[in-house]
């Protein structure tokens, strides 16, 4: 047998495993699979044709001494699975929600602490551990057993080599990896996987050949990338993250 209150509000097409619990103040979308032994604590919102396996905690309190018990919520999108033993936790009075985007891949064992903000098709492979208020943006990929640091932002298409402990922020289309984790090139296969044209990776590589390869401090990099590049979204996109990256970005090699 399994618990739901009748306060929760599920889909009538949402399967729920035995021994599972589903709390109060819960909302789960139309299609979503709910696997044996799964606990969804109250302030969880769960889209639409998800999949929770077995033992995950959806929606627990935060691991963070400065929440007194205010109302936050869990946020899961749609299509994204949740595998075994995952925990997410709800937000603090920080952010008020801890949110899991759409097309999301979360794999066994994985933990997302209060407050993280997680964008759409982002994987995270096998032990992987989020600190609090930690932002992912689209694509990234961080490899299993990965421990990231508490206020890092991991930039769009990202690919994270597994082990790594992630101090630093790691602007978007990279390949990080190494100890201290540092720039190895640009994530061109994932790139070409998602469509970008190849007048778009040599603008991304042009742009990283000036800040990690030039032998230029931060700041004379910057300055050259924008009086010598020429204009593009993505050369943009790395300027706008670099320079509003209060912890500091990853090293080049």
């Amino acid at each position: 047998m399994n618990y739901i209150h009748p306060e929760a509000k599920l889909h009538p097409s949402v399967q729920v495993g035995a021994f599972s619990c589903i709390y109060d103040d819960v909302e789960i979308g139309e299609g979503t699979i709910i696997d044996n032994n799964v606990t969804i604590y109250g302030g969880t919102r769960i889209g639409k044709n998800c999949h929770i396996y077995a033992g995950a905690v959806i929606g627990g309190d935060p691991q963070d001494l400065k929440y007194k018990g205010e109302k936050t919520y869990a946020i899961i999108g749609d299509n994204t699975t949740i595998r075994e033993f995952v925990t997410i936790h709800r937000g603090t009075a920080s952010k008020g929600k801890t949110v899991v985007g759409n097309n999301c891949l979360i794999m066994a064992y994985c933990h997302v602490a209060h407050d993280c903000y997680l964008n759409n098709n982002i994987i995270m492979s096998n032990c992987t551990q989020l600190a609090g208020e930690v932002v992912v943006e689209d694509w990234a990929i961080i490899g299993g057993g990965s421990l990231v640091h508490q206020f890092s932002h991991i930039g769009a298409h990202v690919m994270i080599q597994g082990g790594s402990k992630i101090n630093k922020d790691v602007p978007p289309y990279i390949i990080a990896a190494r100890e201290p984790i540092s720039y190895c090139g640009i994530n061109s296969v994932g790139l070409n996987r998602r469509g970008f044209t190849s007048e778009q990776i040599k603008a991304i590589q042009d742009t990283y050949r000036v800040l990690f390869l030039s032998g230029l401090n931060m700041t004379q990099a910057m300055e050259k990338i924008m009086e010598t590049l020429p204009d593009s979204a993505e050369r943009d996109m790395i300027v706008e993250f670099v320079k509003n990256s209060p912890r500091g970005v990853v090293k080049g090699k």
